[in-house]
Parts: C-alpha cells; sequence; structure tokens
C-alpha cells in the first residue's frame, strides 16, 4: 500500500495533495537510512550522547564535543583551579570532533567544570552539548556544569506502569507546586503532590521544566542543556525517586520536551557553543525566532538530528519517562512558525516554500523512536494548525503522534466566558467545538492548561466570579456570582472530560478553581514569589467554597472511569437551543446538561437507549456546593414512545448529570 492512501481515504480533501504526502514520507524514510546508513534501527543510532560528554572509560574520563567552528577547546574548572591550562586542551580528532582524555583521580563526583572555547575572532566559555548536570551559583547566578556520577546509581523500585486506555493527564510545574513563596523541589513535589494527583484520580502526569533553563519564569521553554534535568529543583536521583514513586502508583509520566527552539543565552546554551550560528541552529535571521528570542533548530543538518533523538533516548532510559508532549510542533513545522496564520485553506499544509519538510521528517523519525524504544510510550504535539496527519500511523501516511492537543477547546472556552453571557451560550455550538476533530486523529482536550494561567490573564473561575473571590468564598456567605461561576467552571470540565476522544488534561491546581494567575519572580514585580506557587490551603479549607471544585473534579474522574470513555465516541441525543439544554450518549452512560440560568426542567424528555440507568453523577449535590436540588441514589428508567426510547429527568438550572445504564 502506498504510505498516502489511508490518510487520503479518510480525509477526501487531501486528494489533490497525494503526491505531497508521498513525498513527505519517502523524504522521512530516506533521512533515516542516511542517519543509519540502513545498518541499524535508530534505538541502535541514536548515541549522540553516550559519545560526547563526560564519560568512563577503561582507562579513566574521557571527554568529547562537536565544536567544527573551533580552533582550539579547553576543560577547566575546579580540577584545574579555574586556570585555562594546555594540559586540559582536546585533542581535534577531525570531522569537527574533540577529545580529552584524563586518569580516574583528575575529577570527583560534584566538581564543577566548563569548557573555554578560540574560534576565529573570539573566544568564551561554554558548557558542554551533552552535559547531564548543571548548577546556578547562588551568588554569582553563573551557570557550569558538575560532574555527575554517583557511587550509588539509582535503583528503580517499580516498572512502567501499563498504558492507560484513556489519559486522565496532570499538567505540572515542580518549582511552583509549593504554597510558600519558593522554589520547590522533586522531593516537595514527590512527598506532598503526588499524593494528591493519586487521590484525584489522575493517571498520568506531565512535568514542565525539566530540561535545564537560565531563566526561571520562561516556564521551562528556553532550554540551554537538554539533557540536564533542572537542578534549581533537585539531583538527578530526586527526579527518578519521583517518576519512580509515580509508577508505583501507577501514574504515567510524560516530559514536556522542548525541541522546537533553544535559548539564545550563549555561554549557557548550545546557540552558539563553537563561536558559529550554525551548529545546530539555522544561520543568520533563519535562526532567530521573531517572538520567542530564542534559536531555531536546523532539522536538515545530521548534527541536530543526532542530537534531538539522543536527547529522547536519554530521557526515556535514562529517567524512564513514560512519553512526550512535544512543544511548538507549529513553530517547527512552518518557516514563518505560524505566526498571525489561520490555516483556512489546505494548501497552507503543503506550501514549499513555508512548509518545512525537514523538521517534519525529524518529527516522523522521533515518532518512530519513541515506539522503537517503548512500545507503550506516548507522544502528543501542540500544534495548533491543523496538518494533516499529524496524529496518525507513519506506515498510513501520517508523522506518528498518537494524540494531539486539542488547542481550540480552551480558546473556544475563553471566548465564550469572555465575550458571552452565558444565558446565550448555544448547547449545539458547544457540542461542534468539542467534538471537532480530525476524523483519523486522537486527541488531549482541556479547558485551560498553563496557558490560561499566566499573568496578564485571569484563570476562567476568576473571570466568572471576578472580585467576589476574595471576600465570598465561604461556605457561610451566599453570593450569586459565586454561584453561576462554581456551576460553569465543573460544567465546563464536565463537557470537556466526557466529550473527549483520547484524554484530558487539568493545569495543577486548576481543578479546584485556584483563584490567581501565575507570575515568576521578575523586576517587574520585583522578583517576588508570591505568584510563583499554588495555594492548596484554599481547597483543604472545609469553610472555604474551592473544597467543592476539587470534590466535583475527584467525582468526576472517578465515575467517568466507571463509564469507560475510551469504548465508545459521543453520540449527540440533543441539542435545544431554546431551553440551553445538551444530552449525548456514550459507553453506556446518559450525559446531560441544563446550562439555562433560570430555568429548571420537570420531566424532561431526553432520547436515550433501552435500560435502567443510576444517576452517577450530580453536579447539583451538596458536597460539590449545589443546591441539592435531585435526591441522591436515583434510578430511572426508560421508556418507549412511538417505537424509540427515553428517559424522563428533573434538570435543575446549571447543572450537568451523568447517568449510567445497568
Amino acid at each position: 500500500m502506498r504510505s498516502h492512501c489511508a490518510l487520503v481515504d479518510i480525509d477526501p480533501w487531501l486528494k489533490p495533495y497525494a503526491a505531497n504526502l508521498e513525498r513527505r514520507y519517502r523524504h522521512a524514510v530516506l533521512t533515516g537510512l542516511l542517519l543509519t546508513n540502513g545498518e541499524q534501527t535508530l534505538g541502535e543510532w541514536a548515541n549522540y550522547h553516550l559519545y560526547y560528554g563526560l564519560h568512563h572509560d577503561a582507562n579513566g574520563w574521557v571527554f568529547r564535543e562537536k565544536a567544527p567552528h573551533a580552533r582550539r577547546v579547553f576543560l577547566y574548572g575546579d580540577f584545574s583551579s579555574w586556570q585555562i591550562e594546555d594540559c586540559y586542551a582536546l585533542t581535534p580528532l577531525g570531522n569537527g570532533d574533540w577529545e580529552l582524555h584524563l586518569p580516574f583521580h583528575a575529577l570527583k563526583h560534584g566538581m564543577l567544570y566548563k569548557m573555554w572555547i578560540i574560534w576565529d575572532g573570539g573566544s568564551d566559555e561554554r558548557l558542554p552539548s551533552c552535559c547531564t548536570r548543571v548548577v546556578q551559583d547562588p551568588d554569582t547566578r553563573i551557570f557550569s556544569a558538575q560532574v555527575w556520577f554517583p557511587e550509588q546509581p539509582y535503583a528503580w523500585k517499580h516498572p512502567n506502569p501499563p498504558r492507560p486506555a484513556f489519559h486522565y493527564i496532570y499538567e505540572a510545574h515542580p518549582g511552583i507546586a509549593s504554597d510558600q513563596p519558593l522554589v520547590a523541589t522533586y522531593q516537595y513535589f514527590r512527598k506532598m503532590i503526588l499524593p494528591r494527583i493519586h487521590q484525584l484520580g489522575y493517571n498520568t502526569l506531565q512535568l514542565m521544566a525539566v530540561q535545564e533553563h537560565p531563566y526561571y519564569g520562561s516556564f521551562g521553554y528556553q532550554v540551554s542543556n537538554f539533557f540536564a534535568p533542572s537542578s534549581r529543583f533537585g539531583t538527578p536521583e530526586d527526579l527518578k525517586c519521583l517518576i519512580d514513586e509515580a509508577h508505583g502508583l501507577g501514574i504515567a509520566v510524560w516530559l514536556d520536551l522542548v525541541h522546537s527552539h533553544a535559548v539564545s543565552n550563549a555561554r549557557e546554551g548550545i546557540a552558539y557553543l563553537d563561536g558559529s550560528d550554525s551548529l545546530y541552529c539555522y544561520a543568520g535571521k533563519q535562526g532567530q525566532h521573531p517572538v520567542w528570542n530564542s534559536r531555531c533548530f536546523n532539522y536538515g543538518k545530521p548534527e541536530t538530528l543526532a542530537f534531538l533523538l539522543s536527547n529522547i533516548k536519554y530521557w526515556l532510559h535514562e529517567f524512564r519517562f513514560d512519553g512526550f508532549r512535544f512543544d511548538g510542533v507549529t513553530s517547527m513545522c512552518y518557516r514563518d512558525h505560524g505566526i498571525g496564520v489561520n490555516f483556512t485553506d489546505y494548501k497552507q499544509y503543503f506550501d514549499a516554500r513555508n512548509v518545512d519538510n525537514d523538521a517534519i521528517a525529524y518529527l516522523t523519525l522521533a515518532n518512530q523512536l519513541v515506539k522503537e524504544l517503548n512500545p507503550t510510550a506516548v507522544s502528543v504535539a501542540e500544534d495548533m494548525s491543523g496538518l494533516p496527519g499529524l496524529a496518525f500511523p507513519v506506515s498510513l501516511g501520517g508523522i506518528g503522534f498518537d494524540y494531539r492537543m486539542a488547542m481550540g477547546i480552551p480558546d473556544y472556552w475563553g471566548k465564550l466566558i469572555k465575550e458571552y453571557p452565558d444565558e446565550t451560550w448555544s448547547p449545539g455550538d458547544i457540542y461542534f467545538h468539542l467534538t471537532d476533530t480530525r476524523p483519523e486523529e486522537q486527541t488531549i482536550s482541556y479547558a485551560e492548561s498553563h496557558d490560561q494561567a499566566l499573568v496578564g490573564d485571569k484563570t476562567f473561575i476568576f473571570r466568572m466570579i471576578d472580585k467576589e473571590m476574595y471576600d465570598k468564598m465561604s461556605i457561610d456567605i451566599p453570593s450569586l456570582p459565586v454561584d453561576r461561576g462554581m456551576s460553569l467552571h465543573k460544567i465546563i470540565r464536565f463537557l470537556t472530560l466526557t466529550l473527549a476522544r483520547g484524554g484530558y488534561l487539568n493545569f495543577m491546581g486548576n481543578e479546584f478553581g485556584h483563584p490567581e494567575w501565575i507570575d515568576f519572580p521578575r523586576e517587574g514585580n520585583q522578583w517576588s514569589y508570591s505568584h510563583a506557587l499554588r495555594r492548596w490551603d484554599l481547597a483543604d479549607n472545609p469553610h472555604l467554597k474551592y473544597r467543592y471544585l476539587k470534590n466535583f473534579d475527584q467525582a468526576l474522574l472517578q465515575a467517568t472511569q466507571q463509564v469507560c470513555l475510551s469504548r465508545t465516541l459521543p453520540k449527540l441525543l440533543c441539542a435545544h437551543e431554546h431551553d440551553k439544554v445538551l444530552a449525548f450518549e456514550r459507553a453506556g452512560g446518559v450525559f446531560v446538561v441544563n446550562l439555562n440560568p433560570t430555568y429548571s426542567f420537570t420531566d424532561y424528555e431526553i432520547p436515550a437507549s433501552q435500560g435502567i440507568y443510576d444517576l452517577l453523577l450530580n453536579s447539583d449535590a451538596p458536597e460539590f456546593g449545589g443546591f441539592s436540588r435531585l435526591a441522591t441514589g436515583q434510578e430511572f428508567h426508560s421508556y418507549k414512545r412511538q417505537d424509540n426510547d427515553y428517559l424522563k429527568l428533573y434538570l435543575p438550572t446549571r447543572t450537568a448529570l451523568l447517568l449510567f445504564s445497568k
């Protein structure tokens, strides 16, 4: 079968571009063959990090670096009293490779070191491209590589958990996980936050900001050292222990992987490692991201492909991650990075002047490598362009991701909340936007990720409740804006999760309606940590209403796991615009939402399959901050009318119900 056939059969709009899809596939295959010479698998070949960097050999230490533009390369650090000496000069091996051998006694675990590189026209300090540990001096704020070879390597206790049929994803940033104004650690997260995640019922943890980054406020998206877990949160062993304990709880751990660009910092990063701007990135203007002020990788260079593919292998093998969320895929795939583009025409996906086919080939190879190394590992693409075949098997014409982030859903909810009173929200329009995905793809749906919580914006709950969040969240203080905001918060998450195709994501703290945005310490806020934290005390306080939202999130995950959303796609039962009632059926469950802010309906007739249904979840229950207008433990029997089956339900205002067939 030709590689493009299945994709074109699914989406007839792709027929004019069948030849483009074939070329895209062949380019990826040829790129892989050129890298491996057809003699190895990608997994056997991707060992860049095992050759370059600091390692042991039979005689002592060996250090290698790729620096084709360099004239001389030195290693210096604690072991040389930070003096640049000829005895620590690297020897050129040809092909831009440099090497230094040292006896075992020359270096010790914990020592700091750097490179000094001389090139035509200049010289400066650099950190090795494949260093696995980087630390920052607390006084000078200067970064150095650190020799990291503990006497006792970490002893893993738990195997990777099996891949769940449906992913309940908890997106988290370890540094802001504490309720104190400080940088939290991997150990803190393991001890204090992991139990919360497990209790809520999430089966997947997506960790942000793991790859080392010089600027804390970049949220981890300006990476300098791609093989080094950020030391500001602890040691590599601390991270391994966190992942290991998550595995012991049955929680898979994904890495938020940044291969879309590199930080521009010369001394800390790889962008100008050998004095040139073209070792791993595009030279000149093409190598400068116009919005992110970062460097853009040249995915057509073998060195870049070797570096990035080996990076994937490193995180899978060394830290046993269960998958990756690939950040910034749109920026990778288009030379204009998708900036200001609406992607309303299929021609835009195949414009030879704008599409970076080398980047698409890299992503294809990356997905093949992930599956080769761990067939149950997951890859997720953060793409807003709708690139056809992105989350579709490579053998059938796709690029090979398991899932695509449904980025339009939070944008849609945000637009509704900001621009339209909820009495005008359309049930049919909501259903369409939450199920409008490419037919060949699985998606990860979410109402809010970290993007909706950044400074300059407001969380959804704050937009809906506004200033009354400051003094009306006590359970003893009635407030109509609070009641409205909490009801809609529950409905938004109910619909987003229950209409999702492959998984559902929640950002840390949003499950209980975290009221404040995230603002990292910076000059503009006098380097304050007061907004770089999570207020767990709000959710734990029995006198505040936040706990109702936390309770609902936990119950929602528990109920939908019982329904098993992975089994079927939703089937629309009704979308009554006048009444503001939406109902759909899925996997033996009937999901009903009354969005009407003023009318409750008695004996409301909903089409449904024949059966007896239990009321599995009711957002109006008192433990969720509701008004208890429906009795718990109710049982509903379908009845037949004119050869069709129906349920009659009482639908209180702004309420979501889940009924499950016995």
